[in-house]
């Protein structure tokens, strides 16, 4: 059976970023032999190749992408219980938040701090997803992959993922060897939620919880990133976002002591205790979105169609039909000015796609743009 392909898709409205070309072929992938069936074509065809799920985290260039695109769309959910926790498969086209909720509203426990998080399950190892505590790395049990070098489907246990912050195999790796096509979550059935982080606690607290349920905890983190715009809403011009758009550094105590210094200096806190930051074994996780304020980038800061959310300011939004050039144009000022003033140079969290790389200088068009 041949796959059904496509010419001249337009990506933009794949992505929540809403920019972007065309694809030169298309496949809409429905199970894992669609998946090896499209990659053999693309070979076959001297094309490159690249799979899209729901295009939440990534950033497509202006001249599309001159290969063929293979957008996932398998779906299906199945579980295996024993002994106080459940074995979760879920195919990687399935929606990531309504996946969540499907565990959720079972009192299967360990991804409650996750939701509302855009995208589908087959992306969440691959950037090792994470949020107000919890990594999808702390209860991943094995992950399901097509080898395109291999031409066969094999499985890797969560060692093998090679798992970091926001990273894993899959992104750094080797990152255009693998197509996810399923993971198996390892969960709590009625395990006590994740309250971690002062600010989902707060929130509880304002909704009158104290002792929450993992349902309270999704509620809650759901109304957290709905308030910065971290819930895909088409009507809500503040989320046409890939997200965060930066990580938050990692850095050592001597980087905070001197980000502290600087912050005095330029007098945008009063003591060096109000720098924000985390413990992450024997380094630190500052803020990206203290940083970029810090530096003088206010939420809603815009320059033409490209600008900052209006509620968080570590969201780079599409105002008003922005080009891929304009994102990365604001995208590359933000880093600029933070590593300017505080000598940190922060990282982008999407994928690019028909675009050099973000740490390198753009291309030089004839009107200098």
């Amino acid at each position: 059976m041949r796959p059904v392909i496509e010419r001249g898709v337009s990506l933009a409205h794949l992505t929540t970023l809403g920019v972007g070309g065309t694809a030169r072929f298309f496949c809409n992938a429905e199970d894992d032999g669609d998946v090896a069936r499209a990659v053999s074509w693309a070979r076959e065809h001297d094309v490159p190749w690249m799979v899209l799920g729901s295009g939440s985290n990534v950033v497509i260039g202006d001249n599309g992408y001159p290969g063929l695109i293979i957008h996932l769309d398998n779906r299906g959910i199945e579980a295996v219980v024993s002994h106080g926790h459940v074995l979760v498969t879920a195919a990687a086209g399935e929606p990531w938040d309504a996946f969540v909720g499907h565990c959720v509203m079972r009192g299967w426990a360990g991804i409650e701090c996750l939701s509302g998080v855009p995208g589908r399950v087959g992306a969440t190892p691959i950037q090792n997803v994470g949020a107000y505590g919890q990594e999808v790395s702390q209860v991943i049990e094995s992950v399901t992959v097509f080898d395109s070098a291999e031409g066969k489907t094999i499985t890797f246990t969560t060692d093998e993922c090679a798992f970091g912050y926001r990273n894993s195999r899959f992104k750094s790796g080797e990152p255009n060897r693998y197509v996810v096509i399923s993971v198996t979550f390892r969960l709590e059935i009625d395990g006590p939620p994740t309250v971690l982080y002062p600010e989902l606690s707060s929130t509880l607290q304002e909704f009158g919880i104290h002792n929450p349920t993992i349902a309270q905890v999704r509620h809650a983190v759901i109304a957290l990133r709905r308030r910065k715009s971290m819930v895909v809403d088409p009507s809500d011009p503040n989320s046409h976002s890939v997200g965060s758009f930066f990580t938050n550094p990692i850095v050592d105590a001597d980087t905070v002591a001197s980000v502290c210094e600087t912050a005095l200096r330029l007098g945008v806190v009063s003591s060096g205790d109000q720098v924000p930051r985390h413990p992450s074994g024997d380094q630190f996780k500052l803020s990206a979105a203290w940083l970029i304020e810090s530096s003088g980038f206010a939420k809603g800061y815009h320059r033409g169609a490209a600008g900052l959310s209006e509620k968080h300011c570590l969201a780079i939004v599409n105002r008003d039909r922005a080009s891929a050039s304009d994102i990365i144009a604001l995208a590359r000022e933000i880093r600029d000015k933070v590593r300017e003033q505080f000598g940190i140079t922060l990282v982008s969290e999407p994928r690019f796609v028909g675009l050099p790389s973000f740490d390198e200088p753009p291309a030089a068009t004839e009107d200098g743009a």
